[in-house]
């Protein structure tokens, strides 16, 4: 069955929309305790993501990321051994958040955001 890529996709719903932007931005959770970049994600992904597809797949993609981010941030760790692991650290802190922002806006506005850099262990 062919399907017409003149076709739009439907749109999510506002609540939808909201929740994949609530999965995203729960990884600033990360900032108030330790490992709250990967608890918050998986938390609303968990609660939310029987309710819309849209919700799952975001939901998904931001807690891939945030294993990503993680698993960056510890070998950034161990190469402070060798001093280039701070500029490291810094690199994929700031990466993450504005990575972050941006998925968090793009799902609100109902477009699935896919983040470079991510190794998406969670189908």
């Amino acid at each position: 069955m062919d399907e017409n890529p003149q076709t739009p996709l439907p749109v999510p719903s506002q609540e939808a929309r909201q929740w994949a932007m609530f999965c995203h931005f729960a990884a600033f959770l990360g900032f108030v305790f330790p490992f709250g970049n990967l608890i918050g994600p998986l938390i609303v992904w968990q609660i939310k993501k029987d309710s819309d597809p849209f919700v799952d797949a975001q939901g998904k993609e931001a807690l891939n990321f945030q294993i990503s981010v993680a698993i960056a941030f510890m070998v950034s760790v161990l190469l402070m051994l060798v001093v280039v692991g701070f500029l490291l650290a810094s690199l994929v802190a700031i990466g993450a958040i504005v990575l972050t922002i941006i998925a968090g806006i793009k799902a609100n506005e109902g477009r699935a955001y896919r983040y470079p850099f991510c190794w998406r262990l969670v189908k």
